[in-house]
């Protein structure tokens, strides 16, 4: 479930990270490309790729299919649509013109089906971009004709290539489809799953070593000397009066075990509150101070979800006080289980949260403190043991008194050399037993917990992540959700203007991050942002109109709207500005106006996997932004101007002949 819960990273270098809230790479092979994969396993990813909206990637995957023989009318196809898509007829060099002339050649040699027919679809679409309006009745009646899924892969993917009139009359079924798909497959209450980072697997502190069999082995020495200095001063009391010492010996017996009986526990109870004290951990009280770093964020997040998950007839406040020792010792066990390099609290708050669902759940049992109680010694225990050692004292004395008064002055020193030699071995021996007792009792205890909070850790683990896999969207259906955004708001902006597709020359979207947001991506694909800004060029003859907005991707509310409009003249240089370390802005400087930063790409910090390459990463993200056309095109209106789009006018384009 989303809980609202966020951390922020702000670790800023070049302002580069300062408005990211969190960001995650996904542990996904989904574009995961074997070295010694056949051409069908790398056109099927090259596929993918074009349909997650990495075009440049699916080019690269299907042309290498095709080089190494897997060719049919379908792998042309989406060869065809990864050549076009995001790009406009412009955009293509003559080598790729060329290509597509060959692959338009080819087409006869395929066998009849859908996807032959949908091929020759596409370069009919091509073919007819030059030529008059009345001349497109044909080919649309062939586009409505096929398959929607087939229809709908060359809409979206030829965005760009189409114009004019051909254009408006696809628009009203293109914007349909958008209207139908923008909130489908319950979106907005699945969106935030994307962004949440993949938690890390469960952990546990094990039982510490055994210090028992230590304590064992010394125990021998002590008891034998003990038992032969006692047994001698007994003796000594025997011959000097026997009733007090056969007395005294069966009440020093009798005192003894019960001591020994009562005792371990009552001294365990006191090794764990030494041990509580050790660890900085209070029994009772204020929280420890706040550390800084991972350990601060794991107290904040522990407060979190305490606050929220709160029993009933408890206010949040109150159920964090009554709460303090358990989240303190809590932090602790975390934050040595999993302060590791570049391990962030995110992974963690699955824990973090079963651990306050638990707490919440065993005081509405009533055995929240359940452990507490068990640890506590019995008062009777404490009295009967408390009365037995002073029994004991007291008959050792009596025997003491017994033995001084039988023995002459000249003996004196060597009772009481035995008398220290008693006192040293017995204490020792019974601190050796009871530190044997206890850590075997200790051990035993600790393995049980042990177990069953690694037991309790794994099935909340287990279900957290099943919940994730279950809930977080698939690369197409964010791929899908954002591209419904974007030509829904391309849409709204034509009605503003009262402009149709026949009015524009060319159009380019540029989609960036807006701040603050949250990012994540699949490992090989592009980031995708919680918050986006779409700025839309619409070029007609007369000039630029430009139109911006900010798109919370949850709900696909958008923010006011910006804009402004200018000739062509009036754009006269545009700049990218690249850094390592902060990302890549553009810069529009107008002759009327201040120049204008865009942060196009933030940089990508340590969030490359070890497989992956910076360079490439990067030029997915910027193709993505829609980044290379918009650059292409702006910088061509402010070197050229109107002579650009003269040069470049839809009906003015080269003839591209459909040989079928």
């Amino acid at each position: 479930m989303n809980d609202g819960s966020s951390s922020t990273h702000n670790s800023a270098a070049y302002d580069s990270n300062v408005g990211i809230q969190a960001e995650t790479v996904h542990n996904s092979n989904v574009y995961f490309v074997h070295p010694d994969a056949s051409p069908q396993e790398k056109y099927k990813v090259g596929v993918r790729f074009l349909e997650d909206g990495i075009p440049s990637r699916a080019r690269d995957m299907i042309s290498d299919a095709i080089a190494h023989g897997y060719d049919s009318a379908e792998v042309r196809f989406h060869w065809v649509l990864a050549m076009l898509s995001a790009r406009a007829y412009h955009d293509l060099s003559t080598e790729e013109l060329q290509r597509l002339h060959h692959a338009a050649g080819l087409v006869r040699t395929y066998a009849e089906g859908e996807w032959k027919d949908a091929l020759r679809v596409v370069l009919e679409l091509l073919a007819i971009l030059s030529t008059a309006d009345g001349e497109t009745g044909r080919v649309l009646e062939r586009v409505r004709a096929l398959s929607p899924r087939r229809r709908d892969a060359i809409l979206r993917h030829l965005d760009h290539v189409l114009s004019g009139g051909l254009k408006d009359s696809l628009w009203v079924e293109n914007r349909e489809r958008a209207e139908t798909t923008r909130f489908g497959n319950d979106r907005v209450r699945r969106v935030w799953a994307y962004f949440e980072p993949d938690p890390i697997g469960p952990r546990a502190l094990p039982p510490r070593p055994s210090t028992a069999a230590t304590a064992r082995a010394a125990l021998p020495s002590r008891v034998g000397l003990f038992v032969v200095v006692t047994g001698f001063l007994w003796i000594l009391a025997l011959l000097s009066d026997p009733a007090v010492a056969v007395v005294g010996l069966l009440v020093a017996l009798g005192a003894g075990l019960t001591a020994a009986h009562f005792g371990p526990r009552w001294y365990q109870e006191h090794q764990r509150k030494d041990e509580r004290r050790e660890l900085h951990i209070p029994d009772q009280g204020a929280p420890a101070s706040a550390g800084e770093g991972f350990t601060n964020r794991v107290r904040h997040s522990f407060d979190h979800y305490f606050s929220i998950r709160v029993p009933h007839g408890f206010a949040p406040h109150a159920w964090l006080e009554h709460t303090a020792h358990i989240r303190n010792s809590l932090v602790a066990e975390i934050t040595l289980l999993y302060r590791e390099s570049r391990i962030s609290v995110d992974r963690v708050n699955w824990l973090i949260r079963h651990h306050a669902e638990d707490a919440r759940d065993r005081h509405n049992r009533g055995i929240l403190f359940d452990h507490r109680r068990s640890d506590r010694t019995p008062a009777v225990a404490k009295a009967l043991c408390a009365v037995a050692l002073i029994i004991l004292g007291l008959t050792a004395l009596v025997l003491l008194g017994t033995v001084a008064s039988g023995v002459g002055a000249s003996q004196l020193l060597l009772i009481v050399l035995a008398v220290a030699g008693a006192v040293w071995s017995g204490r020792a021996a019974a601190i050796l037993w009871l530190e044997a007792q206890g850590e075997d009792h200790r051990l035993a205890e600790e393995t049980q917990g042990y177990q069953e909070r690694f037991t309790a850790r794994q099935v909340a683990y287990q279900n957290w992540k099943s919940f994730l896999d279950a809930t977080r969207p698939s690369e197409l259906e964010m791929e899908t959700w954002l591209t419904s955004d974007k030509t829904l708001f391309v849409d709204g902006a034509l009605r503003h203007y009262q402009l149709t597709w026949r009015d524009l020359t060319t159009h380019t979207i540029l989609i960036t991050p807006a701040r603050p947001y949250k990012r994540g991506r699949v490992r090989g694909g592009p980031w995708r942002y919680s918050r986006y800004s779409f700025r839309l060029f619409l070029v007609t003859q007369d000039g630029v109109r430009e139109i911006s907005t900010e798109f919370d991707f949850t709900d696909a509310k958008r923010g006011f709207e910006h804009r402004s409009n200018y000739r062509f003249d009036a754009l006269s240089s545009v700049q990218v500005t690249e850094r390592t370390h902060a990302g890549y802005d553009l810069e529009l400087v107008l002759t009327n106006g201040p120049a204008r930063n865009i942060r196009v790409k933030d940089a990508d910090t340590h969030q490359l996997a070890p497989e992956e390459n910076a360079q490439e990463i990067a030029e997915i993200n910027l193709n993505s932004a829609g980044f290379i056309h918009t650059f292409r095109l702006l910088e061509g209106i402010a070197a050229d101007g109107k002579g650009w789009i003269e040069r470049n006018n839809p009906n003015k384009l080269a003839s591209f002949r459909a040989v079928d």
